[in-house]
């Protein structure tokens, strides 16, 4: 499975979904390859944000080896599943989508702990709020995966 998880700027919440999706499937021996991107190219070649790197370090997430991208046409051929954090990103991703698509593109919560969207930390500051989110996102994501099998 090739999953690529996505967000504005790809700094905070898609490069933490990564990581933190990382541990995860390592720790459970799920094979996966992971990247994630974002839908705007203001941060490509950065690393995430400092303090998304400060609050996920703590928990095991190591962050500091990414660097920003920007979705590109090619990810919706390259992936097979691509998750997106909010709706906008999701409604920019769908523009970009080419006809020759084979990825499915879906929200990255389906519902857990009530939210359908994760708030961006770079605006809120609430960075382990996010990472909250994020872990339960992505636990849910690795059950589905796991009975997919």
């Amino acid at each position: 499975m090739r999953i690529l998880f996505l967000c504005l700027g790809n700094i905070c919440r898609s490069p933490a979904a990564e990581g933190v999706f990382r541990t995860l499937a390592a720790q459970a021996g799920v094979p996966v390859t992971l990247d994630s991107a974002g839908t705007g190219a203001w941060h490509v070649g950065e690393p995430p944000y400092g303090p998304m790197q400060a609050a996920a370090s703590p928990r095991g997430h190591d962050l500091s080896a990414l660097r920003a991208r920007q979705l590109k046409p090619a990810d919706f051929r390259d992936f097979d599943l691509i998750l997106a954090m909010d709706r906008q990103n999701y409604r920019d991703a769908q523009a970009l989508r080419p006809a020759d698509a084979t990825a499915r593109l879906e929200m990255f919560l389906q519902g857990e702990r009530g939210v359908s969207e994760v708030p961006d930390p770079y605006y809120t500051r609430d960075f382990d709020g996010c990472l909250d989110i994020i872990e339960a996102g992505a636990r849910a994501l690795l059950a589905r995966l796991q009975r997919a099998q």
